[in-house]
């Protein structure tokens, strides 16, 4: 495979790599061909009976790499409704609500300013992943795709006004009441795309870092790295914020910051966004990763609620939402999937429930927060080095025999007052670890010390 092309790009839940030497337009086109066919063959049809949505974010290299996707696309035969610039969850409401055979969203996510790459779906805005599209993409280009038959066309759509119409109706814009809230779009596409809909709510907006600009001048666009974060928690706190949202590049996850400026952790948002959907559909199934703390589950059981435990990853938690006709699904890493979004993960519907929600309950964040902070102490999700991930596996399976064991993703142990998950990466010879304690935090430090103790020996 050519450099413009090198196997490492494909990756478990996307396609990723250093813009001009991993990955660059020539390669970019073959991949445009490629996944047109993966869709055809999915769907049973020709390519040239094929619509399919294209969109890109706001990296320096994304319109011409852009224009290089929709070049193999149309190649192949298909008609590309181009939506131009976009978040990524705008290009997967675009295939969801028009019906398309799948779609292409030119991005890098949260990646540094070097990355370029791609997000791929099927109808449904169901995602293509490792297992299932990602690899037939690469197969297929590495077994060499001839001459391109032609013959497609590009349809210009301008989706912004009708995603925000039918975004809204998620809530009762009524409901929100006025409060200052300091917001964080990294430069990247939450501006454009979150930024109209705040202002109908008529909230007093501190905008920071809210236009579009892929050379990233003041931070990465990855608010996971508490090194991105401290701005808007410094902000909340100076600013006298009721709250801080922060996005991540292609603003398809948002993080929050609580009005005492501090960050407020992914399980216990999935349990504030659980009561926020229960009150609106009561019984409602609600799903949670492996990782989560037993905050969400309780918090759902109590809510009269249906709480499954899932895989990590949205090629895991898309499928089985529709099977289960779960309402909602939430991951720590800030990925929250709605059902009646396609059960696709947006970051605008996130912010848009937790500004009704706080307005319902005529309650401060922070204290929303309290009955979670002070009963379920999290560690957060911890990587250690380990060259063999399964061995050490059974290793730690063997040392905890005496919990409750399970391995829908790794190894999950439960005890009465404590719990953990030690899962390994799919790229790295990591091992990631999240542990919790419903004693105190002492505790909870103190079993996560011999976890790791033994996962690092």
């Amino acid at each position: 495979m050519a450099n413009a092309l090198t196997p490492g790009i494909f990756k478990a839940y996307d396609i990723r790599g250093l813009a001009g030497t991993e990955i660059d337009p020539g390669g970019a086109e073959l991949i445009g061909r490629a996944f047109t066919r993966v869709i055809a063959k999915q769907e049973g049809k020709p390519a040239s009976t094929l619509r399919l949505g294209l969109g890109r974010d706001m990296r320096l290299t994304a319109p011409e790499m852009a224009a290089a996707y929709r070049e193999g696309m149309c190649g192949e035969g298909a008609t590309v409704l181009d939506a131009g610039q976009i978040g990524t969850e705008m290009l997967y409401w675009l295939v969801g609500s028009r019906d398309l055979d799948g779609g292409l969203m030119c991005t890098a996510s949260h990646n540094p300013k070097p990355y370029t790459g791609a997000k791929l779906v099927g109808r449904g805005a169901i995602p293509l992943s490792g297992e299932k599209g990602i690899q037939e993409v690469r197969a297929r280009i590495e077994a060499g795709m001839g001459d391109p038959p032609g013959a497609g066309s590009v349809e210009t759509v301008s989706i912004y006004e009708p995603f925000h119409r039918d975004v809204m109706n998620f809530i009762d814009p009524q409901a929100v009441k006025p409060r200052r809230v300091v917001v964080d779009g990294g430069n990247g596409m939450a501006g454009p795309m979150v930024g109209p809909l705040l202002e109908q709510l008529g909230l007093d907006l501190e905008e920071n870092y809210w236009t579009p600009d892929g050379s990233f001048p003041d931070h990465e666009p990855n608010p996971m790295l508490p090194e991105n974060r401290d701005f808007i928690m410094r902000e909340v706190k100076a600013k006298g914020a009721e709250l801080g949202i922060a996005w991540d590049g292609d603003a398809d996850r948002c993080f929050f910051i609580d009005d005492t400026g501090r960050f407020v952790d992914g399980d216990f948002l999935t349990a504030l966004l659980a009561e926020s959907m229960l009150s609106k559909e009561p019984g409602a199934t609600i799903l949670y990763d492996v990782r989560a703390s037993r905050a969400v589950a309780d918090t759902v059981e109590r809510g009269g609620g249906r709480a499954l435990m899932n895989r990590v990853g949205h090629a895991f938690f898309k499928p089985r939402m529709r099977e289960e006709s779960a309402a909602f699904g939430g991951e720590v890493s800030g990925h929250y999937y709605f059902r009646e979004f396609y059960c696709a993960d947006s970051g605008t519907l996130p912010a848009l429930l937790i500004l009704e929600l706080i307005s319902v309950r005529e309650r401060s964040m922070s204290e929303l927060l309290e009955p979670y902070r002070s009963r379920y102490f999290i560690s957060g999700e911890i990587n250690s080095e380990v060259e063999d991930q399964q061995a050490k596996i059974e290793e730690l399976s063997s040392r905890y025999s005496d919990g409750r064991q399970h391995r829908l993703d790794g190894l999950s142990v439960d005890y009465d007052n404590w719990r953990f998950n030690v899962r390994p990466s799919n790229t790295e010879p990591l091992l990631r670890l999240c542990l919790e304690s419903l004693s105190s935090e002492a505790d909870m430090k103190r079993r996560r010390d011999d976890v790791l103790e033994v996962i690092r020996s």
